[in-house]
């Protein structure tokens, strides 16, 4: 298309110099087909991520651990800048971090790669996060990439190709691969062998690639989502579960030194606490508060008293429910009473997509006991009522089956 702009009969004659490098250019210039073909050793430039790169401007030097992050400028993506950088430094997942802490040093013993890893849970409990632990632990490099990214085999050919003895290779989100990658990615983990066919129909011939050994880390909020000759091939498979408060505490306080901002430890009980048990929120309610105490209080100490008052504003109650979560159980008590109400009601009368009240609003309900599925439809239970401020009818115990 732009080279039929530049030969419109709109455009200004040129003289012979500027038409001589016009056609040099037009000649030097790579046809679209092959600008966005990807030679056999190399590897995507938008997905490669060097760990010991990403580490750098991810963390800073503990000399300038303030300093850098009271610049905004000069500090990389602000959810990258909290990140831990090594495994003792993570806080949380007791016994994940022992599996894995056993696993890297005995790899490190026998001078071999790490196994490949899967882990789930949902979102936000840091997955991403320790695939860069791992290639920072062990002093290799890390490409990250997510599965709706790899639609074409080349893809993920060009990734496999340039991978580098003991490399990891981290794919988010990885029950979405497309079947074509998926297979690839069969012979990759297990024989670190890559088969490309080359032609079509009766003169299609099939070549083998030898790939240099690497680890595969996927990470996925639906394990069961996985096909299973997929799952079976990675030799760990670690769930990733909620966070004490006791754990998230120390997340806030950490987060709250690299953000230079003033905190109590009574002030990061209570940001954790409305937390939903997942860093990445607790993460997200502080910058509220602090949002709010640099514009209403002037930069004053973040306490417990003055974070809750913040978070009451942004309304986010004492267990962690925002306004729409109390809106579906304000509906189901004062419009049925306590009766089962089916999903599609439910969407309708909220105004809330069926999918969302069920991946999103439903399983932190359901953990924390407010909410109960029946085959006759959604129940709020007998806590429910007492959290909003209702005094539960006498037959809620038989509709729950008690």
């Amino acid at each position: 298309m732009e080279s039929m702009a530049i030969i419109s009969s709109k455009q200004p004659e040129p003289d012979d110099r500027q038409d001589g490098e016009a056609r040099g250019d037009r000649k030097r210039r790579k046809p679209p087909s092959e600008e966005n073909s990807m030679p056999k050793n190399s590897a995507p430039r938008n997905l490669a991520v060097p760990a010991s790169a990403m580490a750098s401007s991810v963390m800073p030097k503990d000399g300038d651990l303030l300093q850098s992050a009271a610049r905004p400028d000069e500090v990389g993506k602000p959810e990258e800048s909290l990140r831990p950088k090594r495994l003792a430094d993570y806080i949380g997942q007791k016994d994940l971090k022992e599996v894995l802490e056993i696993a890297i040093k005995a790899a490190q013993k026998r001078s071999e790669t790490l196994d490949h890893l899967l882990l789930y849970g949902p979102p936000g409990l840091g997955k991403t996060t320790m695939a860069l632990i791992l290639a920072e632990e062990m002093q290799v490099n890390c490409r990250v990439t997510t599965a709706p990214a790899l639609e074409r085999p080349r893809d993920i050919a060009g990734l496999l190709v340039g991978m580098q003895t003991g490399d990891i290779l981290f794919i988010d989100e990885i029950h979405r691969l497309p079947m074509v990658t998926e297979e690839i990615l069969y012979a990759a983990m297990e024989d670190f062998r890559l088969d490309i066919t080359i032609g079509k129909g009766q003169s299609a011939k099939t070549r083998s690639l030898d790939l240099q050994r690497f680890t595969l880390v996927g990470a996925t909020t639906k394990v069961g989502a996985l096909t299973s000759p997929l799952r079976d091939r990675f030799g760990l498979v670690q769930r990733l579960r909620f966070y004490d408060l006791d754990e998230l505490t120390p997340i806030v306080l950490r987060t709250a030194e690299i953000l230079s901002t003033a905190i109590t430890p009574e002030g990061a009980a209570e940001i954790a606490r409305r937390a939903r048990g997942t860093p990445r929120i607790a993460n997200r309610l502080l910058r509220r508060v602090r949002d709010y105490v640099e514009v209403k209080l002037e930069g004053a100490i973040i306490t417990g008293t003055i974070a809750a008052e913040a978070l009451e504003r942004f309304n986010v109650d004492p267990c962690g429910l925002d306004w729409t979560d109390r809106r579906m159980l304000t509906v189901m008590i004062e419009s049925f009473g306590g009766r089962p109400v089916g999903l599609d009601t439910l969407a309708a009368i909220t105004g809330e997509d069926a999918q969302t009240i069920e991946e999103v609003y439903e399983p932190y309900l359901m953990q924390i006991g407010y909410l109960q599925r029946t085959p006759r439809g959604r129940i709020a239970t007998p806590a429910a009522w007492k959290h909003l401020g209702y005094q539960p009818p006498d037959n809620q115990l038989v509709l729950l089956g008690g």
